[in-house]
Parts: C-alpha cells; structure tokens; sequence
C-alpha cells in the first residue's frame, strides 16, 4: 500500500481529521499544541508537522524541530570568550534537525493509527518523513531521532540507520501514582520515616507563600515576573540549546486553555516561582517553572512544588506524572523512578560521522547522581 507524506508549516494548514486521528492521543502533536510552538517559537528554533496518508487518509503525524546553534550561541555570547566545549561543538555542529520535541523529556515525536499501519512500515515512514524535510525544508549538520525506550530504540536495524550512532542519554523521571493513593497523605504515609519528616520540614518551611493557580488573564498580567523567574533557572543549567520567548507561557494557556496549567507562588503578594504542567490524557508532563534564586533556598521552592505536583496528579487521577531528566536526584526523593531512554543521531558530513561516538559528549553531556528510594517497600 502506498504512502504520501505532506509538511505543514502552521496548525491552519492541517486537515480536519487530525485531531480526531493523532492530537487527541498526543497534546504535544495537537493543532493547539502547535499553534502555541508557532506563534510562541524560541528565535533560534522552527517546526513543522509532517502528515502521514494513506491513500487520501490520514494515518500517522509527526513533529520536526529544527534548531540554530549558531544563532542561539551569538544570542546567549556574553564577550568572555569561549570554553574547549563551546569552540570544539561550534567546529562540527551548526544546526539540527529533531524528530520529536526538544522543549519534552519523551516520545512525543510521532503517532500511528496503528490499525491502518503495519508495524514494519512505522520505520520506513519515519525515515522517509526525514529525508523529506532535509531535502524540501533544509539539510542540517545533525539529524536526531529523540526519546524511545529501549524495545522501540533497539527496532531501528534496517539498512536505512546503520549510518546512525544509537546513544543513551539521561533518564526520565517518571512517578507512577498507585490506586491506593486517594489522598496526599497517602502518597506521604507510603514513604519512609526520613522521606516523611522531609516532607514536613518543606512544607514548614514555604509558610508565608501563597500558592495560587493563573488563568489567561493571570499568566498576561505576571508575564514578565515570570520570564525573569524562568531565565534564574534556564540561565544557570549546564547545558541549554534554546531559551523560551517571552510570550510563551501566554501563547500556551491561551492555545491550550485547561490542558494548560499555570501555578503561582507569591511572598507578600509578589511573583516569587511558578510551575506549569501539560494535561496529556492519563499523563501530567511537567513543563517548564522558575523561582526567586535567594527565597528558594529559605523556603525550599522547589522541592515544594515537585511535591505540589505530586499532590495534583493525586487529586486529578492520573496514572503518572512525567518529570523529565534534569534535576534527577531529587526527583527521586519525591519517588520518580528512571526510565533509560535512547535515540539515533547522524551527522552529515560523512567525514564526520563515524567519530559520531567521540562527538556526541560534547552535545550532550551526562550528569553523575545517586538514586534515592524514599518509599518503604524498597
């Protein structure tokens, strides 16, 4: 059976089926999602939706980030010079072209409507989606198959991505939430005697904080304090690829609404930290936050809203929450597990390719931490 593949380079483009074919089993590969990334894009970043027909009929959908690095880099060059890192990834890598979401921890890259296409075309579908983009959109230095877990990864063997360097990367965190949780002070009651009493000093310890969630109006209102919160952390992370416009945190509550949600922390009725979370069906994705540098080390900020989130997803029920792969050790404190994840990469200078192996710690650089296991079954 054949196949056409077709690009779409905005959300009012897309057919009337796909929301009903791929956007209501992914929010991250919705039209609204879209609309979001495409009015609310980093400047150093494009995307673009590539629709999978069958015949006339729409069967599959998948998203593609292209991303400058030397735009981004002349945005973020400060006059101190250059490290061995940023010199040496600036020789070999100018752009790259993702598939799958590079703002995400996970495989929200593509979707089939898996009883219309045969497993074994999944692949070939994928790979011809690529190769369509490099040659009608723009060939880059990178191209990157982002976030599978093990079984999938380990299906790309065809002949087609033995030119491809497989790699592992951080893990993501991930908090299965158990049916006998109905309550936080269940999940709470579950944890240890040393994890309990942690709880408790954090939550003593953010007295003064009022928490609150934001609507549009809210999010349009707070807008700067929040970008000024969110570079306190995106500015000290080791390794970035993309900062987030300034409109983007409004561009996606006002797209995505009540999938979409937006939490405040105000001392003395100012702006101190927020958090935002993505509703994907059973799934609650954590996003992007921010906070006051100085206050989250008095009242413990962060680890109060991982906690927030627990309490959310308990209160919602969902079955899990998807905390992503930064921050990776004290995640595991509020009971996120690790799950390994995979992708492919290939450089297209074919002279550069095949040291893929010795080039790739360099663009994507591991971090050492230590699990904690916080409940009393282990």
């Amino acid at each position: 059976m054949s196949y056409h593949l077709k690009i779409y380079k905005s959300d009012k483009d897309f057919p009337d089926s796909w929301s009903l074919t791929i956007g209501k089993y992914n929010v991250m590969l919705s039209e609204e999602y879209f609309r979001a990334l495409y009015t609310s894009l980093p400047s150093n970043m494009e995307c673009f939706m590539v629709g999978i027909f069958k015949k006339n009929e729409l069967v599959g959908g998948a998203l593609f980030q292209y991303i400058d690095f030397i735009g981004y880099r002349k945005s973020v060059r400060d006059g101190s010079g250059w490290d061995l890192k940023s010199c040496f990834s600036e020789m070999f890598v100018k752009d790259v072209m993702i598939l799958g979401n590079n703002m995400l921890t996970g495989q929200n890259g593509f979707y089939f409507d898996f009883s219309k296409v045969p497993g074994e075309d999944i692949l070939m579908l994928l790979h011809q989606a690529v190769d369509k983009l490099q040659s009608e959109i723009r060939k880059t230095s990178l191209i990157i198959f982002k976030d599978y877990q093990k079984d999938f990864a380990e299906q790309f063997k065809g002949k087609e991505f033995e030119s491809y360097f497989r790699f592992s990367v951080q893990p993501n965190m991930k908090l299965k939430i158990r049916d006998s949780w109905k309550i936080f002070d269940e999940y709470v009651n579950d944890f240890s005697k040393k994890y309990r009493s942690r709880v408790r000093t954090a939550k003593k310890k953010l007295h003064g904080i009022e928490k609150r969630e934001l609507n549009l109006d809210g999010v349009k209102k707070y807008q700067n304090e929040m970008n000024l919160l969110y570079h306190n952390v995106a500015d000290n992370a080791s390794f970035n690829t993309f900062f987030l416009a300034e409109n983007h945190f409004e561009e996606m509550k006002e797209c995505l609404a009540e999938k979409f949600k937006i939490f405040g922390y105000f001392s003395g009725g100012k702006l101190v930290g927020f958090y935002t979370l993505l509703i994907n069906n059973n799934d609650l994705d954590t996003y992007f936050l921010g906070y006051h540098k100085e206050l989250q080390k008095e009242k413990q900020i962060y680890l109060n809203m991982l906690l927030d989130m627990v309490e959310f997803g308990i209160n919602h029920q969902f079955k899990r929450i998807i905390f992503g792969r930064t921050a990776l050790e004290i995640k595991s404190t509020i009971g996120a597990e690790p799950t390994e994840i995979f992708g492919l990469i290939k450089h297209n200078n074919f002279l550069i390719n095949p040291f893929m192996k010795f080039l790739f710690p360099f663009i994507s650089p591991k971090t050492d931490w230590i699990q904690r296991r916080p409940f009393n079954d282990f």
